[in-house]
């Protein structure tokens, strides 16, 4: 039976929100923005953000502007006439409710699965991933050490009072960016 905890909202909820948030709801803006749209930010937030929690109750994944999406759903592609481009995003919509009917199909595959073949598709899906977030962590010169710091405090598996190396990554970087600014402005 599930339970709510301290450690839990620390460990995964937090890591989980901030990814959100920066990963798919500034991004999914952001392209809104490029193609003049401008949506009101707070309900729209505060919609997707209720969902999630009533969802996360069934064990669903959150709800957020996702932005490659919301660049397929949004660009001239989608549409020649920037008025009927929500067509896009009602299909896609179908396409991702037909997807989620044939999520119980795909997860009995993944459960007769062997867990290495499981494990090596799973790290060959991320590669692409990681290597564009290791890009930009390390990319500008100056939040490269925090970027750093975030990554090794984060894979280390650093614990303290009970809190994951999620946390501790995020605060431990958060700190050192602030600090080498201090010191840049000093």
């Amino acid at each position: 039976m599930p339970v709510f905890t301290f450690e839990a909202m620390v460990n995964i909820a937090l890591p989980l929100f901030i990814v959100t948030m920066a990963g798919q709801n500034l991004p999914g803006l952001a392209v809104l923005a490029v193609y003049d749209y401008r949506p009101p930010v707070g309900p729209m937030l505060l919609s997707t953000g209720a969902a999630s929690a009533l969802g996360a109750l069934f064990g669903m994944p959150t709800i957020n502007l996702a932005a490659i999406t919301a660049a397929l759903c949004a660009g001239p592609d989608a549409h020649g006439d920037p008025s009927r481009r929500y067509v896009a995003g009602i299909f896609g919509g179908i396409g991702h409710a037909c997807f989620a009917a044939l999520a119980g199909v795909a997860a009995l595959l993944v459960a007769r699965s062997p867990p290495v073949l499981i494990e090596a598709v799973a790290g060959l899906a991320l590669i692409s991933a990681f290597g564009g977030a290791m890009l930009n962590a390390v990319q500008d010169e100056q939040e490269r050490l925090p970027g750093l710091i975030t990554f090794l405090v984060t894979a280390s598996g650093l614990t303290f009072f009970g809190i994951g190396a999620a946390f501790w990554g995020l605060v431990l970087g958060l700190v050192a960016h602030h600090l080498l600014r201090r010191q840049r402005t000093a």
